[in-house]
């Protein structure tokens, strides 16, 4: 028993240096595309076709995914997600020399496809690896470092992908021969040794995972997985919640920015001497010669930083009360902040929206768990579809935009809070679902 419980610790540990890998990556190649969007001189449609490229990977790989994991077993599947990884990283080397677009394009679905699967094996893997009612509190302390690897990614991405100036095509058509191709060379050079480097850091690590001994827990492939699973109402609700949660949480962070210019917040941040401080460290410059956009921006971070730090709270919150309680807690607290925002103005508005992140922090890996309890060897199939299901994030948003154009962005949070409504709702079911069993 106890050697059992010590190999599980161990493979937990091995298991969440890929979730901070892989937050790490996402966010890094974010900051990637400002720059190719300077290289490739990008429209408008090319730009929304980078972000189709990750989501649309989400929604095409997450069920193949899940039925290829009941067959192979979650370790491979963890080998099998790594090496799509580096072939997706080692294909930005030739999309930047050669300055294509459809190959990064390519890169960048390969990417997020390798990402996918390696979703749906290690979010299924770390929550049965152990004891059940110690799912969620191991799938938010995992969780929490993959927020660490997104948290520490910008500045990565800050400092070796957007410090130098990108050349438009009509200046570099003024460069003599030797320098175009010194240029390109250079820029080739920038964007690939980052990514060829990444690319060799997850092929070492996919052959350790191909040689270190992990716990078998996947122990048969069940017959008619998928079907038992659209006859399972409450597995149904947690993928409509998952969906519903990322979608939530993207159209909040995606819009902070507008919503915070449209209340006019820079000239009361300016004004306010303690915000103004702050505001300035930040940015590192006097706020009077800052664009609105920066000064506003520059309080964004502490939406998703709160949902790290929630994250590792939430990691001993859900181990001391049932997961499900937590859940509707922390969404009805989300409402809550939602409702104190869209009914204030000034700081006070800007405060309790930014504090929505806080109380998101735990509502992935929470309904991810709640969804997966008591499925048994259908777990994989079930991740398959609760990752397909962060498609969420690039179907929400747009609606909220819509409505934020027709209604305002405050009344278009009527859109998120009954997101935040539907997930309470799906905590109090899975809780009373425990309580009676």
């Amino acid at each position: 028993m106890e050697q059992t419980k010590k190999n599980d610790t161990s493979a937990f540990i091995i298991v969440t240096v890929l979730f901070f890998l892989w937050g790490f990556i996402t966010v890094l190649v974010d900051s990637l595309i400002p720059r190719l969007k300077d290289v490739f001189e990008l429209s408008n449609f090319q730009a929304v076709l980078v972000q189709l490229a990750f989501f649309g990977a989400y929604f095409v790989f997450s069920v193949p995914a899940g039925w290829l994991l009941s067959k192979i077993g979650y370790q491979k599947g963890i080998v099998l997600g790594l090496a799509v990884m580096a072939l997706g990283c080692v294909l930005f080397s030739p999309a930047a020399s050669e300055r294509m677009f459809g190959i990064f394009i390519l890169g960048y679905f390969t990417l997020a496809a390798g990402i996918t699967i390696l979703q749906v094996a290690a979010n299924p893997y770390v929550a049965v690896l152990g004891a059940e009612d110690g799912a969620s509190s191991r799938l938010n302390l995992s969780q929490a470092f993959n927020s660490l690897g997104t948290t520490i990614a910008p500045i990565i991405g800050a400092s070796f992908l957007l410090s130098d100036t990108i050349m438009s095509s009509d200046a570099i058509a003024g460069l003599s021969e030797n320098a175009q191709q010194e240029y390109y060379n250079a820029e080739a050079a920038a964007v690939s040794s980052p990514f060829l480097m990444l690319a060799l850091c997850i092929g070492v690590l996919a052959l350790l995972f191909i040689f270190i001994k992990l716990p078998k827990i996947l122990e048969k492939s069940p017959e008619g997985g998928y079907a038992k699973l659209f006859s399972n109402k409450l597995a149904l609700m947690g993928v409509a919640g998952i969906f519903l949660y990322v979608g939530a949480e993207v159209a909040i962070g995606s819009f902070l920015v507008l919503y915070f210019l449209d209340m006019n917040l820079a000239a009361i941040l300016m004004e306010n001497d303690f915000m103004n401080s702050i505001a300035t460290n930040m940015l590192n410059t006097e706020l009077s010669e800052v664009d609105p956009k920066a000064i506003v921006g520059s309080f964004v971070f502490l939406y998703w930083g709160g949902a790290m730090l929630g994250r590792f709270v939430g990691a001993y919150l859900t181990r001391v009360i049932k997961p499900g309680k937590v859940l509707a807690i922390f969404a009805g607290l989300a409402v809550s902040m939602i409702v104190i925002s869209m009914s204030s103005s000034g700081l006070l508005a800007m405060w309790s929206i930014l504090a929505v992140g806080l109380f998101n922090s735990i509502m992935f890996p929470t309904i991810f768990t709640l969804t997966l309890d008591g499925l048994g060897d259908l777990k994989p199939q079930a991740s398959g579809l609760l990752c397909m299901a962060i498609v969420g994030g690039a179907i929400i948003p747009p609606i909220y935009g819509a409505l934020a154009d027709g209604i305002g962005y405050k009344s278009a949070f009527i859109l998120v809070i009954a997101c935040y409504s539907y997930i309470l709702y799906f905590g109090y079911k899975k809780q009373k679902e425990i309580v009676i069993g």
